[in-house]
C-alpha cells in the first residue's frame, strides 16, 4: 500500500497540479493539507472522478485538512484532535482505509515566536503527543502523515544558522517531536534514508527550489506493525517544479502486504 502526505497549499487553485500528481503517482491514501477552502468548496466530484473517495475538514482561506482513497471510502475515525473541545481550527483528521490507521493533519506554523502562535503550537503538539500515545498501542498498523511543521535536526534545514529563531526550528519544537519519537514511532523517510539531505518544502523566493534550499516539514510516522511493512520511502522532489505547484512535495511510503496467520489446524 502507498501511503502519501502533501500540503498542497490551497486545493482549488491547485487541483490541476494535484490530479496530475494523483493520476501519475497512484498512491491508494493520501493525507492532504491547507485546503483553504470551506467544506463546501471541497472539489468532491473532480477527486472522485480521479478514482478517490475522501473525508475533508475545511476552513475558509486557512488550514484544512483531508484523507484520499484510491478506490475506496475512508472510513472515519476522529474529526478534530482530542485536548481542547474550545480549538476550531480545522487541522486532523483519522480514518481506517484497509485495515491501516491513517491520522493526517497539519501542525500549527508557530510564528512569530515567541507569542500566542507560539504557545498555540507548544500546546497543540502536547495533545499529540498524549493522543499519539493510545494510538501506538493499537495492534492495527498506525501512520501519523502530515506537514508537522518541525525541522527535526540540522540535516533537515538548509542553512540551519538562519532558523535559530524561527518556530520551526525552536528547541522546544524539537524536543517535542522527539518526545513523539521516543514514544517508539519511526520516521520513515529518514529510516530509509539516514545520511541523505532530503527536503519535502522549498519557499517561492529566491529561486529556493531550483537551488534546493529547502527544509524537511513532511513526516510519516509509523508504529511497530506499520514499520514492520515498511518496504520505500520518497519525496517526488519532481513535483515542486511543475507549474503552478506548491511549496511542499509529496511525500510517500509503500507498506508491504500484511502476512496471513498460518492456520493450525
Amino acid at each position: 500500500m502507498k501511503i502519501a502526505t502533501y500540503n498542497v497549499n490551497g486545493i482549488n487553485g491547485r487541483l490541476p497540479v494535484l490530479l496530475r500528481w494523483l493520476e501519475e503517482a497512484q498512491p491508494d491514501v493520501v493525507c492532504l493539507q491547507e485546503l483553504k477552502a470551506p467544506d463546501e468548496k471541497f472539489p468532491l466530484n473532480a477527486i472522485e472522478a480521479a478514482g478517490y473517495g475522501a473525508i475533508w475538514q475545511g476552513q475558509k482561506s486557512w488550514n484544512g485538512v483531508a484523507i484520499l482513497a484510491r478506490g475506496a471510502e475512508p472510513v472515519e475515525t476522529r474529526r478534530g484532535l482530542p485536548g481542547d473541545p474550545d480549538d476550531l481550527q480545522s487541522r486532523y483528521l483519522e480514518a481506517a482505509v484497509s485495515g491501516i490507521l491513517i491520522a493526517g493533519f497539519y501542525l500549527p506554523n508557530g510564528n512569530p515566536r515567541p507569542g500566542p502562535k507560539f504557545d498555540y503550537k507548544l500546546a497543540w503538539m502536547e495533545r499529540l503527543i498524549a493522543h499519539a500515545a493510545t494510538l501506538f498501542c493499537t495492534d492495527a498498523p498506525v501512520v501519523l502523515a502530515g506537514d508537522y511543521n518541525v525541522m527535526p535536526t540540522e540535516m533537515d534545514v538548509y542553512k540551519p544558522e538562519r532558523w535559530i529563531k524561527d518556530a520551526l526550528f525552536a528547541p522546544e519544537v524539537r524536543a517535542a517531536f522527539f518526545r513523539l519519537i521516543d514514544q517508539g514511532w519511526l520516521d520513515a523517510l529518514r529510516a530509509k534514508h539516514p545520511n541523505e539531505t532530503i527536503y519535502t518544502f522549498w519557499d517561492y523566493f529566491r529561486n529556493a527550489y531550483g537551488r534546493n534550499a529547502g527544509l524537511r516539514l513532511d513526516h510519516l510516522l509509523l508504529n511497530a506493525p506499520a514499520a514492520a511493512r515498511l518496504a520505500n520511502a520518497q519525496v517526488d522532489h519532481h513535483v515542486g517544479g511543475w507549474e503552478k505547484t506548491s511549496d511542499h512535495a509529496p511525500v510517500w511510503i509503500k507498506l508491504k502486504a500484511a502476512r496471513r496467520k498460518r492456520s493450525t489446524t
